[in-house]
This record gives C-alpha cells, structure tokens and sequence, in this order.
C-alpha cells in the first residue's frame, strides 16, 4: 500500500464515537433492518414489471416473481418474527428494533407493496388488452361464454368445491398455507340471517381458464364460481 493509500484508508476510518452525516458510530442507525431492507429489495423486483424495455409477459414474470417472494418472505422470516413475538422476545437487533417493532414495521410496509403489486396488475392487464390477450370480468361474458363456462364449472370445478361456514357452531376452517379461499358473506332468503363462508379454492385446477374461440381471452376460476 503506497503512502497515499494508507492516508485514504485511515481518513476513511472513523474513530469509535465519532459521526458521519450525523449518525454516531455506535448508534444503532448505522444499520439498516434486515427485513425492511429484503422488503425494498423486493420493491426493486417489482419496479422491473413497469420497466418497457422488457417484455410485455416478462414484465408479467416479474409481477409474478415479487407475488412469490413475499409468500416466502411471510413463510420465513415473518413467521420467525411471530415466533418471537410470542415467546416473549424482547432482545432488540443491531438497528434498535425489537421483534415487535420490526412486526408492525415490516406489516406497514408490506401492505405498500400489496398495493403496488395490484396496482401493476391491473396496468399490465390493461397493456396485455391492447396486445390481444384479454384478462376477462364477469360483466364481459357472453351468452354463449356463459353456457361454455356452465358445462366447464359443473364438470371441473363444483365437484371439488367444499364450502365452510364460519360461525360459533363451526372452528375456524384450516387454511392450507399457500391457500387461495373466496370468503363470502350469504344472507338467508327466508328470515334474512347473514352466514359468513370460506370455500378454499381447488389447487389441481388452473387459475385462469382460456375460452374457446380465436381470440386469446382468459377468466379467472374465482369469477367462474361466482357466476354459478
């Protein structure tokens, strides 16, 4: 290492206790949380859906890639968060942060990503429309859609619905993880009793159904089950 090297090295290393932008070293605000950070590394993923210069369904792929990585993020990392929490855990990490601090922290976060990861959805939608590939809702199927549709909900899909009811009566239903579940709430005809009912959605099945025909036209299994 030259003479000039080593001057640049030791202006560079602080002294213990000294402050750079205003940060004491042995402040706790050198660090930046481990999970907050993961949670904007995934923000970073899912700008990459809004980038043009990729394609359209590889922008696709990156909505679904974010989509995956907070599963296994909650799957993970949240649930060590919650494992703590309820273990009484109070040890704080090298940022400041007690397990529920960082709870809180990272469930405010998420629920911004959430909302950016809709909000991409229903562009990208939009984008895959004006390409040719329409992402159908209920209010666009035609009357022969709809008589396809009938014969493709009773022959693949009712027998392997099983609704739930979610009362005093009833434990909550298990919810496998992963799960996909449509939570309704039905109001009885005769005497107009509300009964609210979870009916997890089969996992054998495709998520979005292709409707017959030359054009490339898409419905997704929860809006078949809620037409019939």
């Amino acid at each position: 290492m030259t003479d000039m090297q080593d001057t640049a090295v030791k202006e560079a290393s602080p002294e213990p206790g000294s402050r750079i932008a205003g940060i004491s070293m042995d402040s706790p605000g050198r660090f930046i949380n481990r999970e907050l950070s993961w949670l904007a590394f995934n923000s970073r993923v899912l700008e990459e859906a809004l980038n043009r210069n990729h394609p359209l369904l590889e922008r696709l792929r990156f909505l679904s890639i974010s989509g995956s990585n907070l599963d296994e993020f909650y799957m993970v990392r949240v649930a060590g968060l919650h494992g703590q929490v309820k273990a009484g855990v109070e040890a704080v990490s090298p940022d400041g942060m007690t397990p529920l601090q960082q709870l809180v922290a990272v469930n405010r976060q998420a629920e911004i990503l959430i909302r950016k990861q809709v909000e991409t959805w229903t562009q990208l939608i939009r984008e895959l429309r004006a390409e040719g590939i329409a992402v159908l809702d209920t209010e666009e199927i035609t009357a022969q859609d709809h008589e396809w549709l009938e014969g493709y909900f009773l022959e693949s899909l009712f027998p392997l619905l099983t609704p739930l009811a979610i009362d005093p009566a009833h434990p909550f239903p298990f919810i496998p993880n992963l799960g996909f579940s449509m939570v309704l709430r039905l109001e009885r005809q005769g005497d107009g009793a509300v009964l609210n009912m979870l009916i997890p959605l089969p996992r054998q099945t495709r998520r979005f159904v292709r409707l017959p025909g030359d054009e490339i036209r898409y419905i997704s299994i929860e809006n078949i089950i809620t037409l019939f």
